[in-house]
């Protein structure tokens, strides 16, 4: 060596000879189990976005003496509507999901 630096840039073959090729495209994500998890991971954004919603709704409104109220039926009702979030999205009628899993593989995009 003679003591003097050589960015890795200009040390690769190509940039040596004045020759540039164009690199190989990205490839793109491979289908399949990204796919389910992305779906996954989509359809449980909107789950728990519906049920955020639904909080906010049912916050306002009071027990009655059919069920006793108290702290079992404000525990349960938390539980209560997750599960309406879940049945929500399961219908598929709303579209979070959908748009969401576009989002994110559009981001996996290279």
């Amino acid at each position: 060596m003679d003591g003097t630096l050589t960015p890795p840039a200009l040390a690769s073959a190509g940039l040596a000879t004045g020759v540039l090729t164009n690199p190989a495209p990205a490839a793109r994500p491979r289908a399949g189990a990204d796919d389910k998890a992305v779906a996954k991971a989509a359809g449980e954004f909107e789950s728990q976005f519906v049920s955020q919603m639904l909080s906010q709704m049912w916050q306002g409104i009071e027990t009655d003496g059919y069920f006793g109220g108290g702290n079992g039926e404000e525990m349960f009702r938390g539980l209560m509507i997750n599960e309406y979030g879940k049945m929500i999205t399961q219908s598929g009628r709303l579209g979070i999901a959908d748009q969401v899993k576009q989002a994110m593989l559009k981001m996996q995009e290279v």
